[in-house]
Protein backbone atom coordinates (compact mmCIF):
# COMPACT_ATOMS: atom_id res chain seq x y z
CA UNK A 1 0.00 0.00 0.00
CA UNK A 2 1.11 3.96 -0.91
CA UNK A 3 1.09 6.32 1.15
CA UNK A 4 -1.62 7.84 -1.65
CA UNK A 5 -3.53 4.55 -1.02
CA UNK A 6 -3.37 5.49 2.99
CA UNK A 7 -5.07 9.43 2.84
CA UNK A 8 -8.32 9.59 3.94
CA UNK A 9 -10.32 10.67 0.72
CA UNK A 10 -12.51 13.11 2.59
CA UNK A 11 -9.60 15.05 4.11
CA UNK A 12 -9.56 18.59 3.92
CA UNK A 13 -6.64 20.47 3.14
CA UNK A 14 -5.64 22.79 5.73
CA UNK A 15 -6.48 26.35 4.35
CA UNK A 16 -4.12 28.89 3.52
CA UNK A 17 -3.78 32.04 6.23
CA UNK A 18 -6.42 34.71 5.17
CA UNK A 19 -4.99 38.13 3.94
CA UNK A 20 -7.41 39.08 6.87
CA UNK A 21 -5.93 37.07 9.58
CA UNK A 22 -4.24 39.29 12.24
CA UNK A 23 -0.94 40.51 12.41
CA UNK A 24 0.74 38.74 15.22
CA UNK A 25 3.42 41.11 16.67
CA UNK A 26 5.17 40.67 19.91
CA UNK A 27 6.53 44.12 21.08
CA UNK A 28 9.69 44.02 23.44
CA UNK A 29 9.38 46.58 26.53
CA UNK A 30 13.09 46.86 26.91
CA UNK A 31 14.08 47.65 30.50
CA UNK A 32 17.71 48.95 31.06
CA UNK A 33 17.49 50.31 34.66
CA UNK A 34 14.38 52.15 35.12
CA UNK A 35 14.47 53.38 31.19
CA UNK A 36 12.32 51.82 28.53
CA UNK A 37 13.81 51.25 24.76
CA UNK A 38 12.05 53.07 22.10
CA UNK A 39 12.28 53.14 18.58
CA UNK A 40 10.54 55.39 15.44
CA UNK A 41 9.48 53.81 12.79
CA UNK A 42 10.93 54.57 8.93
CA UNK A 43 9.68 56.96 6.94
CA UNK A 44 7.61 54.43 3.75
CA UNK A 45 6.37 51.48 6.56
CA UNK A 46 2.90 51.25 7.95
CA UNK A 47 2.35 54.00 10.93
CA UNK A 48 5.84 56.11 9.56
CA UNK A 49 7.09 58.40 12.15
CA UNK A 50 5.51 57.05 15.24
CA UNK A 51 7.27 56.20 17.64
CA UNK A 52 7.14 52.39 19.30
CA UNK A 53 8.52 49.50 21.22
CA UNK A 54 10.86 47.48 18.92
CA UNK A 55 9.28 44.07 18.32
CA UNK A 56 7.78 42.82 15.23
CA UNK A 57 6.07 39.80 13.22
CA UNK A 58 5.82 36.62 14.53
CA UNK A 59 6.76 33.65 12.75
CA UNK A 60 5.35 30.18 12.69
CA UNK A 61 6.00 28.31 15.67
CA UNK A 62 7.94 30.92 17.29
CA UNK A 63 7.23 32.06 20.70
CA UNK A 64 6.55 35.56 21.14
CA UNK A 65 9.19 35.57 23.87
CA UNK A 66 11.57 34.21 21.21
CA UNK A 67 10.59 36.47 18.57
CA UNK A 68 10.87 39.67 20.56
CA UNK A 69 14.58 38.79 21.26
CA UNK A 70 15.15 37.96 17.28
CA UNK A 71 13.53 41.28 16.09
CA UNK A 72 15.75 43.30 18.93
CA UNK A 73 18.51 42.06 17.55
CA UNK A 74 17.69 42.39 13.98
CA UNK A 75 15.88 46.08 14.53
CA UNK A 76 18.70 47.43 16.71
CA UNK A 77 21.56 45.17 17.36
CA UNK A 78 21.20 44.73 21.10
CA UNK A 79 20.96 41.40 23.14
CA UNK A 80 17.73 41.46 25.63
CA UNK A 81 16.37 38.81 27.63
CA UNK A 82 12.71 37.75 27.44
CA UNK A 83 10.79 37.99 31.19
CA UNK A 84 7.23 37.73 30.50
CA UNK A 85 4.61 38.62 28.58
CA UNK A 86 1.69 40.88 29.33
CA UNK A 87 -1.99 41.01 28.65
CA UNK A 88 -2.70 40.69 24.88
CA UNK A 89 -4.17 43.80 22.40
CA UNK A 90 -6.04 43.40 19.88
CA UNK A 91 -6.49 46.37 17.47
CA UNK A 92 -8.41 47.31 14.28
CA UNK A 93 -6.75 49.69 12.04
CA UNK A 94 -8.52 50.73 9.00
CA UNK A 95 -5.99 48.32 6.59
CA UNK A 96 -5.22 45.61 8.80
CA UNK A 97 -5.80 44.12 12.35
CA UNK A 98 -3.16 42.89 14.68
CA UNK A 99 -2.55 41.03 17.93
CA UNK A 100 0.18 43.08 19.88
CA UNK A 101 1.70 40.85 22.54
CA UNK A 102 3.89 42.87 24.66
CA UNK A 103 7.20 41.13 26.36
CA UNK A 104 8.80 42.57 29.64
CA UNK A 105 12.75 42.02 28.35
CA UNK A 106 15.66 43.13 30.25
CA UNK A 107 18.79 44.60 28.91
CA UNK A 108 21.89 42.35 28.27
CA UNK A 109 24.86 44.15 26.14
CA UNK A 110 24.98 46.14 23.05
CA UNK A 111 24.50 49.75 22.69
CA UNK A 112 21.38 50.47 20.23
CA UNK A 113 21.49 50.95 16.01
CA UNK A 114 19.48 52.07 13.79
CA UNK A 115 19.71 48.94 11.57
CA UNK A 116 15.66 48.90 10.93
CA UNK A 117 14.88 51.83 12.88
CA UNK A 118 14.82 55.76 11.87
CA UNK A 119 16.00 56.50 15.48
CA UNK A 120 15.98 55.61 19.16
CA UNK A 121 15.60 56.68 22.81
CA UNK A 122 16.05 55.55 25.95
CA UNK A 123 13.25 57.09 28.48
CA UNK A 124 11.77 56.52 31.46
CA UNK A 125 7.84 55.61 31.63
CA UNK A 126 6.68 58.61 32.38
CA UNK A 127 7.99 60.26 29.79
CA UNK A 128 6.40 58.37 27.08
CA UNK A 129 3.56 60.30 27.12
CA UNK A 130 6.17 63.18 25.09
CA UNK A 131 6.34 60.74 22.15
CA UNK A 132 3.77 59.96 19.37
CA UNK A 133 2.78 56.08 19.45
CA UNK A 134 0.54 54.26 17.51
CA UNK A 135 -3.50 54.42 18.79
CA UNK A 136 -3.20 50.35 19.49
CA UNK A 137 -0.28 51.37 22.33
CA UNK A 138 -2.82 53.29 23.98
CA UNK A 139 -3.86 50.73 27.24
CA UNK A 140 0.06 49.67 27.61
CA UNK A 141 1.33 53.42 27.79
CA UNK A 142 -1.38 54.55 30.28
CA UNK A 143 -0.37 51.44 32.46
CA UNK A 144 3.45 51.75 32.21
CA UNK A 145 2.78 55.74 32.92
CA UNK A 146 0.72 55.21 36.11
CA UNK A 147 3.42 52.56 37.07
CA UNK A 148 2.45 49.40 35.35
CA UNK A 149 6.09 49.42 34.47
CA UNK A 150 9.07 47.32 34.87
CA UNK A 151 8.07 43.96 36.91
CA UNK A 152 9.40 43.07 40.35
CA UNK A 153 10.79 39.72 38.41
CA UNK A 154 12.81 41.47 36.31
CA UNK A 155 16.25 42.25 37.14
CA UNK A 156 19.28 43.36 35.20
Amino acid sequence: MTDADERDPCAVAPAAPSPNAPVEVAIALIWKGTDLLITRRPAGVHLADFWEFPGGKRHTGESFERCAEREVLEEVGIVCRAQRTRDTIRHEYAERSVVLVPVDCVWQRGEPQCLGVAAWAWVTPRALSDYSFPEANRALLAALSRGGGRPGSVTG
